[in-house]
């Protein structure tokens, strides 16, 4: 069993509330460049709040689900506090105590699934006459 340190912020424990968005496949580019911290794409909602991912020439429609269960985002700090132990009174050194916390971020209940496949933005060309 381990004991886990977990801080919530907010007075009454109120976090911000995060979606998850859930995509069949895998994103490719031209080049092998990765993702992290680049934009992807564009998600509207329409009128009636389904979600609309826009990826480069490319739209998904998807839908919003609950989780079962929520999520939890954490982020893992090691705080260094210092602490007296009756021992090392006597030899004047301080003994460092690093207790693990987690600080919870957000809390995600919902997903925006996007299932089907892809299908390419064709602009809308007239033919010469």
């Amino acid at each position: 069993m381990v004991q886990l340190f977990v801080k919530i912020p907010g007075e009454r424990g109120e976090c911000p509330e995060w979606a998850m968005i859930e995509l069949q496949g895998e994103l490719e580019t031209r080049h092998s460049v990765p993702l992290s911290g680049k934009l992807i794409g564009d998600l509207h909602f329409t009128f009636k709040d389904v979600p609309v991912l826009i990826i480069g020439h490319h739209i998904l429609h998807g839908k919003v689900t609950q989780l079962e269960k929520p999520l939890a985002v954490l982020t893992k700090h090691l705080p260094h506090q210092p602490m007296d132990v009756d021992n090392d009174i006597l030899t004047g050194q301080e003994v460092s105590c690093s207790q693990t916390e987690y600080h919870v971020q957000a809390i995600i209940r919902k997903k925006i699934l996007f299932k089907t496949r892809p299908k390419p933005i064709i602009a809308n060309v007239p033919k010469k006459l």
